[in-house]
């Protein structure tokens, strides 16, 4: 399993109407994601930073993300969702969001 966190701003303009998006997230957007092996997703909001946390549980990342952005349903999502953020200069490789380092992590203990 790969821990992914990463953050991007929220337009301070735009702040309503992306909360409500969210608060009523598509159902195949969500689809696309559980196909694309993601669980336990979660974005964060503190001021006008967005943060999101997920875990990856497949094979092949890459191909993974590719799937989700080729569905039809998430570009629609992506439309109304995109011109509400403003990606940080050092977007790099993650697209729009920019990717966290994990720095600690604590795992589960097994107890016996």
């Amino acid at each position: 399993m790969k821990r992914v966190a990463q953050t991007i701003r929220l337009r301070p303009e735009h702040r309503e109407e992306y909360l409500a998006l969210h608060r009523a997230t598509w159902p195949g957007v969500e689809a696309a994601l559980r196909t694309a092996n993601i669980r336990n997703y979660s974005i964060f909001l503190r001021g006008d930073t967005l943060f999101s946390y997920f875990e990856y549980h497949g094979e092949d990342f890459a191909a993974d993300l590719a799937t989700i952005a080729a569905d039809p349903e998430t570009q629609r999502w992506w439309k109304l969702t995109d011109p509400c953020q403003e990606p940080w200069p050092d977007t790099g490789a993650g697209g729009r969001w920019s990717d966290l380092v994990e720095i600690w992590h604590l795992d589960e203990e097994s107890h016996t």
